[in-house]
This record gives structure tokens, sequence and C-alpha cells, in this order.
């Protein structure tokens, strides 16, 4: 299984989009400051997250979360 994910920082407004297949290991690692991308934004929360059987499947949707329609969604759930 992968999962599509969507987290948003708690102190800043931030939302970082990935996919993974071991999602409670990801999200401690982003909480951590593991990924350099993340790592000033810490600490995160779920506010999205999508099960696929493929990883092609999944990454296809972390692309559509990633375009101007997909980060308004995703807006709209962190608020």
């Amino acid at each position: 299984m992968y999962y599509t994910y969507a987290i948003a920082s708690l102190k800043r407004q931030y939302i970082y989009i990935g996919l993974s297949q071991n999602i409670d290991q990801r999200l401690a690692y982003h909480n951590l400051g593991y990924n350099r991308t993340t790592k000033p934004y810490r600490p995160f929360k779920f506010i999205y997250l999508k099960k696929f059987d493929s990883r092609m499947d999944a990454r296809n949707h972390e692309k559509l979360l990633k375009t101007t329609s997909g980060r308004k969604f995703l807006r709209s759930l962190a608020n």
C-alpha cells in the first residue's frame, strides 16, 4: 500500500504534500526534523491521507494535489 498525504505546520502557514508506504514513520521523520525541506516548519499534523494500491497511482494523485486547484483544496482542509 502507498499513501498520498498532506501535512500542515502547526506554527506557520505551510503545507507539505508527499507519498509513503509507512505513513506513521514518515510523519515522525517530518516532526523530528529528518527532512531538510520541512525542518523549519515543525511540528506537523495530517490534514489529508489517501490509500492506493500502486506507487504510480499515489504519485499521480500527489501531482494532482500539487496543482493550484489541489493546493486550494488542501488549504480549505487546513483552516
